[in-house]
């Protein structure tokens, strides 16, 4: 009883401490701003760290060979092909439970979406290939595609209120379709020599894990062994390792979507794309960084995800709509939709993912990730603003109907 009492006495006076700095935290994290926030403090150390005195042990670090034959990886490769096939399988979660019981199940709610998240891909793809046709750095036409649905999300959340809420759920349907998308655009395009043998491996595993399903075994330890050979075969493959956790994902029953994702979050928002950021974005900014902008690979990020995601998304959506094969979500306008295309423009984790498969050079590396920030900033900035001016318009001009109502009817009582 005495321990108890003093365990009480002590909480009591950590807390007038402790609080002020949790409270913020707590805050930050239950309004999905912390994700966001965590990634931006990763790439500022990275890049902080990359460019001191202490340069070039920190980018040796990621170079460092881990494991045992046949598989002895760098570090950077076991963030990459270890940590984010975690990362997919939480995105295969997210897109298996939105299209059997999400926004995705109905067809005429899918339609826009879908829609909306191909336009945000061809769009961007196009001016991409615009700028580099013609030229080695053509392989990265899919960079700019690419949407980060949870930096997205929680640059929308810094506005609270201030956003319908069915405009968040319209980004998350087409993030949800943008990351299915980049998806098959990684198994598709950016798949090297294919090893049969290891394919005929990963088909017999994915037959196991199906069977799993169909038997309705609902243990999670079940999927789990099976799901690493079935990573350890798409890794020797050919095929990029993460596509096994969207195959691993696709397997899970229904009844275990939910609870699998909720343990997942955290680790995947708050440990794996923090150290994915900090693995990957350690460039090197020396020279004239200028030139390195101005690069047509460069202008092709900035330009797909700066103004190719907008146009993409809102030219598609209205034709879409205008055709009667959709309906634009009670309470948006159209300048809600512009604003969301901006936001879309928030490419980083899956962006900055797909450069690293799209270039071997080191200097085209690079330039796509620093172009890749400054289309994420500037789409994230452009896109907050907007949608504050949107909703500042839209609250005046409900005001001013609102008095001139309150008039209408004064002047009404008039004898």
């Amino acid at each position: 009883m005495k321990t108890k009492r003093r365990i009480v006495r002590i909480k009591n006076a950590v807390k007038p401490v402790v609080e002020p700095v949790t409270n913020p935290i707590r805050d930050l994290a239950e309004s999905g701003r912390l994700s966001g926030v965590l990634l931006l403090v990763a790439t500022a150390i990275a890049l902080s760290w990359a460019n001191s005195s202490h340069g070039e042990e920190f980018l040796a670090f990621w170079q460092q060979k881990v494991g045992f034959p046949p598989l002895d990886k760098s570090i950077s490769h076991w963030v990459n092909d270890g940590l984010m096939a975690v990362f997919f399988f939480f995105v295969g979660l997210e897109i298996k439970r939105e299209i059997l019981v999400g926004e995705l199940s109905d067809w005429r709610q899918a339609v826009l979406p879908v829609v909306a998240a191909l336009g945000g891909a061809i769009v961007p793809a196009t001016i991409y290939l615009t700028f580099n046709a013609d030229s080695t750095a053509a392989n990265g036409w899919a960079i700019p595609t690419a949407t980060d649905i949870a930096f997205s999300l929680g640059m929308l959340s810094l506005l609270g209120k201030r956003v319908p809420f069915a405009l968040k759920v319209l980004l998350t349907a087409i993030a949800v379709i943008d990351d299915l998308i980049a998806v098959l655009v990684i198994a598709l395009f950016y798949t090297n020599e294919i090893h049969a043998d290891m394919v005929l491996g990963a088909a017999a595993t994915l037959t196991v894990l199906f069977a799993l399903n169909y038997f309705k075994v609902l243990r999670f330890m079940f999927y789990l062994i099976p799901g690493l050979l079935l990573w350890f075969f798409i890794l020797k493959s050919g095929v990029h390792a993460t596509i096994a956790g969207v195959l691993l994902a696709v397997t899970i029953p229904l009844s275990q979507l939910g609870r699998i994702e909720h343990a997942l979050y955290k680790p995947v928002n708050y440990l794996i794309m923090p150290i994915f950021a900090l693995a990957n974005t350690g460039i090197v900014l020396t020279g004239n960084i200028y030139a390195l902008l101005t690069l047509p690979l460069s202008l092709g990020i900035v330009a797909g995800l700066f103004l190719g995601k907008p146009l993409g998304i809102v030219l598609f959506s209205w034709g879409v709509v205008k055709s009667g094969g959709a309906k634009l979500p009670l309470g948006l306008k159209w300048r809600h939709i512009i604003g969301l295309g901006f936001t879309a423009g928030i490419g980083f984790t899956m962006s900055i993912f797909i450069a690293g498969l799209s270039f071997t050079d080191a200097a085209q590396q690079s330039g796509a990730k620093l172009a890749i920030m400054v289309g994420t900033v500037l789409s994230g900035v452009v896109g907050l603003l907007w949608l504050v001016k949107v909703e500042k318009r839209l609250t005046s001009q409900m005001k001013s109907k609102q008095r001139f109502q309150v008039s209408g009817e004064k002047l009404k009582k008039v004898p």
